[in-house]
């Protein structure tokens, strides 16, 4: 202990005064002095060398916090127990109060409650106080910045010389602050993790929504189907009904003529029996009137089954599906393109079938995901595509201001983008009464469109626009798509126009066999 002890101070020794450090400050070369010291040092030689290696430095350094309190702890160390001087300071042992247990080094006339404490009973430590050297608890504890803990000034220090080693206090200010400046990233997730929670439970809410007024349209579709079904059943049935009193009414009426032609014949049968048994000047007699009554009989045409006696299943069944399907289209439409409600702009409203997009005057509170666009009265068609030919048509009517054409699939929904090639857009457009092409050149127009008709050919890379009036292209664009290629609508508002919805119309279906 005292080869320890010997170490611990020639460590602590100034080189210049030879002397336990005082105010200690530490040079870039590691050697250390009295700050006092090498001021003089400095001063007397008018130079900034180091005493000991002879190293050149610019500027005087601070005092080293970590070493002065090293030298203040030694210092206090030596002078422990003033009144009753160690023989050995590693024991820790008052000579005019031996112990009569040298292994547990506690004064007999200041017994301690817990010997490896080394702490006197009558000035007992704090948790906080415990817990770093059970050798040296009444000595501050220093704390190594480059291994993280705290360690003994004493016992540890040497093994940290070349370590960045600070006091308690300046680690714990160090810690809390670097501890503070990572509070606010934290405190910044928080809100984030919590915003998004939030957003979550408005997806949620809305997305039942969704469920719930699908699930109606569904059953309101579906009902007007059956509805329609059972009217043309019951049509058929109808007919059915018509067709068999028909058939009947015709049955009976030739029925009936056989009846009376065989009430005839049985008649004039009888009387010509009769005729026959007759005497011969009463036969002659009745000879005339017989013959010209069965004359006439046979002079008449032949009865025959006449034709129409069986229920005309052809008309009845033939096509049945079909024409009902045909008379169906009244009630349903086909639509080439159909709008995707999760991309639509909250001041947008689609129509209940999807084919259909107006500019409102309120904003909806619809969940801001990622596929919404939110700064512009855009929406997308649900269905997008990587190649072919794809065609529909859209009716603006005298709408006053609104943007048709196609976008790729990476379009930034959230940011203020214009709608050219650029930015992935191909659009045709109509604002403040000017129509631009998709490079948003103005054209000059003869005819003011009412009907559009897009043709997209993603193979050639090749947009068009038709007045489906007379058919006349309005303006074409050639690039090279890249990937998928969905419809798209931007809408304004509608002012006193007669037109406040911008329709996809409906295409022909045709049935292919």
């Amino acid at each position: 202990m005292s080869e320890r002890i010997a170490a611990v101070e020639d460590f602590l020794t100034c080189p210049v005064c030879l002397d336990t450090f005082k105010e200690p400050v530490s040079l870039g070369c590691n050697h250390s002095f009295c700050s006092s010291c090498l001021q003089n040092y400095w001063d007397t030689n008018n130079t900034k060398n180091c005493p000991v290696c002879r190293k050149e430095f610019k500027d005087f350094p601070p005092v080293n916090f970590a070493l002065k309190q090293l030298s203040l702890n030694f210092k206090a160390e030596e002078g422990v127990c003033s009144k009753h001087p160690q023989t050995e300071a590693e024991e820790g042992v008052c000579s005019k109060h031996p112990q009569t247990e040298a292994e547990e080094g506690v004064c007999s006339k200041h017994p301690q409650t817990e010997a490896e404490q080394g702490v006197c009973s009558k000035h007992p430590q704090t948790e906080a106080e415990e817990g770093v050297c059970s050798k040296h608890p009444s000595v501050p504890a220093l704390f190594c910045l480059d291994e993280a803990r705290a360690l003994c000034s004493t016992c540890e220090f040497s093994q940290h010389r070349d370590h960045t080693v600070v006091s308690v206090e300046e680690a714990v200010s160090r810690l809390k602050e670097q501890l503070q400046s990572e509070l606010k990233p934290l405190t910044e997730q928080r809100e984030q993790a919590s915003a998004l929670q939030r957003q979550y439970e408005e997806v949620r809410v809305h997305s039942e929504r969704q469920a719930e007024a699908c699930a109606r349209h569904i059953r309101e579709t579906f009902e007007r189907l059956h509805r329609f079904l059972q009217e043309e059943e019951e049509l058929r049935l109808t007919a059915l009904r018509e067709e068999r009193s028909r058939q009947l009414h015709t049955m009976d009426s030739e029925l009936e003529k056989v009846r009376e032609l065989l009430s005839t014949l049985n008649k004039n049968i009888s009387t010509v029996e009769q005729q026959l048994k007759r005497e011969h000047m009463d036969f002659i007699r009745q000879y005339s009137h017989s013959q010209k009554s069965s004359r006439s009989l046979l002079s008449q045409p032949t009865l025959r089954l006449g034709p129409g006696l069986l229920i005309n299943q052809a008309t009845v069944l033939g096509n049945m599906g079909f024409k009902a399907w045909e008379k169906m289209r009244s009630q349903v439409h086909d639509r080439p393109v159909i709008l995707d409600p999760n991309t639509a702009n909250p001041w947008l409203y689609l129509s209940e079938d999807l084919s259909g997009v107006r500019r409102g005057e309120t904003e909806q509170q619809v969940p801001d995901n990622p596929e919404r666009f939110s700064k512009y009265s855009n929406v997308l068609g649900s269905e997008g595509w990587s190649c072919g030919s794809h065609q529909w048509d859209v009716e603006v009517g005298d709408h006053p201001g609104w943007v048709i054409g196609v976008a790729k699939e990476s379009v930034d929904r959230k940011g203020k983008r214009s709608a050219t090639p650029k930015n992935g857009f191909w659009c045709l457009c109509l604002k403040a009464g000017e129509y631009l092409d998709v490079v948003r050149k103005k054209l000059n127009l003869k005819l003011r469109p009412e009907k559009i008709r897009v043709r997209l050919d993603y193979d050639e890379g090749k947009v068009s626009f038709y007045n489906t009036d007379d058919m006349s292209l309005i303006c074409s664009h050639t690039d090279r798509f890249k990937e998928k290629i969905f419809p798209f609508f931007s809408v304004g508002k509608a002012g006193d126009a007669k037109t406040k919805e911008i329709k996809i119309c409906p295409s022909d279906v045709q049935i292919k066999t």
